[in-house]
């Protein structure tokens, strides 16, 4: 991978003189990504679905074909598989509102793990809250590990859904959706994965990992903000009610009620984001293109090189696995007597970007007896001299903030 010549691709990176390490809370956008949302703007804008006329046909045709790319891309078997949102948060808030509906009795039980996002454990608590539901809570080891005995151990007969990260945003471990999927499955509980983390690192394949539901949002891999998507398997979805209604999501209504649309337009109520899911379309030619393998070889290798240059720093302590290839990126991290948006500003003096607080996980980091960290994270067009020069600025921090 020549990534100086993958970074002349990402027009903020040519433009602003920053070091940017944020990349597990959005990432940046290469122009063929930029050009293809102006692209169709200015060749196909008009409403999908809604004309019979020419431009309007281009229009769903462009549409449909990113639903077909999306859906080859996570290896689903069939395009109606892949509802388009707007993010990751209202896939999972779409997952647990429907599923909850269709499935949850009083004293039935919602497994969630204590590393989840936010994201994946608020609707999972109100859906229990509204269905006289349970939420437990799968507890992992301090490395982030959650052992697979441990799930089977929690499942009852009032188990009905369980809801697990692939890769953690703040530990960077990775789950091992495919055994977890195994043994929810045999007790005959539904597995709501969060790919928000893993879809733009690894290569991820939805029928191997056997999951249910897999949500992820294309601003963390390339592509602009508000476009997103939740996988399922088509069985489950038509059988689920809608999660919105409104315009497009139905085959006809009456003064008495409605038929809803097939799968998936029964779940994308109003107008689409067609420019957004054509813009991810060409995302997910431009990843495939430079290469999952290399991605993931690349930012494993950062990983390494920036994990053992903070353990060389006195008063570092980095949350998690004490290996790095368990990280994936994700590097979350304290310093003794400094805190972590103290940590994040002088880091941005030096103009390098990370980010400082709770990371939108506070169940998991109080787990870990913490309430905040600093954290780095990584792509595959940052640079082994963007960590040197981070781990220069970290080394520094404690003699700018006086302690020595």
């Amino acid at each position: 991978m020549d990534v100086n010549k993958i970074r002349e691709d990402f027009p903020l990176l040519k433009n602003r003189d920053i070091i940017y390490l944020d990349n597990a809370a959005t990432s940046q956008k290469p122009a063929c990504v930029l050009d293809a949302e102006k692209r169709f703007y200015e060749k196909y804008n008009a409403n999908p679905f809604r004309g019979l006329y020419e431009l309007s046909e281009e229009a769903t045709e462009c549409y449909e074909d990113a639903r077909k790319t999306v859906a080859d891309f996570l290896h689903a078997s069939c395009p109606e598989e892949i509802v388009f949102t707007r993010n990751a948060t209202e896939s999972l808030n779409l997952a647990a509102y429907t599923l909850s509906e269709y499935l949850l009795k009083p004293g039935d039980e919602i497994i969630v793990s204590i590393i989840e996002h936010h994201s994946n454990i608020l609707p999972w608590q109100q859906a229990a809250k509204r269905y006289g539901a349970t939420v437990k809570y799968l507890e992992c080891d301090m490395d982030g590990t959650i052992p697979a005995e441990r799930l089977e151990s929690m499942i009852t007969d009032r188990t009905k859904i369980a809801a697990i990260t692939q890769i953690s945003n703040v530990l960077g471990c990775r789950n091992d959706l495919k055994t977890f999927a195994e043994i929810c499955h045999r007790h005959g509980v539904i597995l709501v994965g969060d790919g928000a983390q893993s879809v733009p690192h690894i290569a991820v394949d939805v029928q191997d990992l056997g999951v249910d539901f897999l949500s992820f949002s294309g601003h963390k891999m390339l592509a602009p903000m508000g476009i997103g998507a939740l996988y399922g398997k088509k069985e489950l979805l038509e059988k689920l009610p809608p999660f919105l209604t409104g315009g497009e999501m139905i085959e006809s209504v009456t003064r008495e009620g409605a038929v809803w649309a097939e799968v998936p337009h029964k779940f994308e109520a109003g107008t689409v984001n067609a420019g957004g899911a054509y813009a991810l379309a060409e995302v997910v030619r431009y990843m495939k293109n430079i290469g999952f393998d290399a991605i993931e070889a690349q930012e494993n290798r950062l990983t390494r090189i920036a994990y053992e240059g903070m353990m060389n720093i006195p008063g570092i302590r980095v949350l998690g696995s004490s290996d790095p290839d368990n990280h994936h990126g994700i590097l979350s991290f304290a310093v003794d007597g400094v805190h972590p948006h103290d940590v994040a500003e002088i880091l941005n003096a030096d103009n390098i970007c990370v980010r400082a607080g709770h990371h939108c996980a506070q169940p998991l980091l109080q787990y870990l007896g913490t309430a905040s960290t600093t954290r780095v994270s990584l792509a595959f067009y940052n640079t082994e001299e963007e960590i040197r020069a981070f781990i220069e600025s970290l080394g520094g921090l404690r003699r700018k903030m006086g302690y020595e």
